[in-house]
């Protein structure tokens, strides 16, 4: 009567086939937030109001139904309590796919219960199936990666510079002649300065100069390159299954 009764919770898939097999439903305050089970073909879906909806199940049913504790509390025994409520609820009974009276712990199969677990019978006419898939995006975001600081320092060292100099010296050179000069008695001896010859030497003169040595540019260059990401992505593929004689036409 479209009161709402709960909220889905999670939902519980079969590990060996991948089927979608029960909704986990939290009763809230309706059962004293009591979660049960929902086969997934009891319930059909309402896409668009996000809503889904349960007919043919009174209170008093959900209340037989056995407490959701856990996955793990999950066997055999468990599933039939829940599915015994279920079948009550709409006067059936599970038959066997192979025409036998019974069926086991060993032998049972979902297929015996395809109103309680095939959403097919439950589908509005022409009502799509949705198939999703996961794709990877790929998205960069820009980060500081750290800094580059450009600047002077002054550094002493001790440097050498040549340079040729040049001294001069006076040579004196004595000789004795080899035949014997005369000159006139009466010459005069004298003392004092005969000959002046100025000397010179050079002298080395070091100073500094400042000059340009070198010029430094500072810029940013980009450069790209590709990196690579591996993820497991899932995707949803149609199955059908159909009898012998039922025709099929996939498009």
């Amino acid at each position: 009567d479209s009161d709402k009764v709960g909220s889905v919770e999670d939902g519980i898939f079969d590990a060996a086939t991948g089927q979608f097999r029960y909704l986990v439903v939290d009763t809230g305050v309706w059962i004293f937030g009591k979660k049960v089970l929902l086969p997934i073909g009891r319930a059909r879906f309402d896409n668009d109001a996000q809503r889904i909806y349960v007919t043919g199940l009174t209170k008093e049913q959900v209340e037989n139904l056995p407490e959701y504790q856990g996955i793990d509390a999950i066997d055999y025994d468990y599933e039939e309590n829940v599915r015994g409520v279920y079948r009550e609820s709409t006067a059936s009974q599970s038959i066997p796919v192979d025409g036998t009276a019974a069926y086991t712990r060993d032998t049972y199969n979902y297929d015996y219960d395809p109103e309680l677990y095939t959403r097919d019978h439950v589908r509005e006419e022409n009502q799509p199936i949705r198939l999703y898939e996961e794709r990877l995006v790929a998205d960069k975001n820009r980060i500081k990666t750290g800094d580059v600081v450009v600047g002077k320092q002054v550094k002493s060292e001790t440097a050498n510079v040549s340079i040729p100099v040049e001294k001069e010296r006076v040579v004196i050179e004595r000789s004795t002649p080899t035949e014997a000069a005369t000159t006139t008695a009466n010459h005069a001896f004298n003392e004092g300065e005969v000959a002046r010859v100025e000397v010179y030497e050079d002298r080395a003169n070091v100073r500094k100069e400042v000059v340009l040595h070198e010029e430094v540019a500072v810029r940013k260059e980009s450069e790209q390159d590709m990196v690579s990401k591996q993820a497991t992505v899932r995707r949803e593929e149609l199955e059908i299954r159909a009898d012998d004689d039922t025709v099929v036409v996939d498009k």
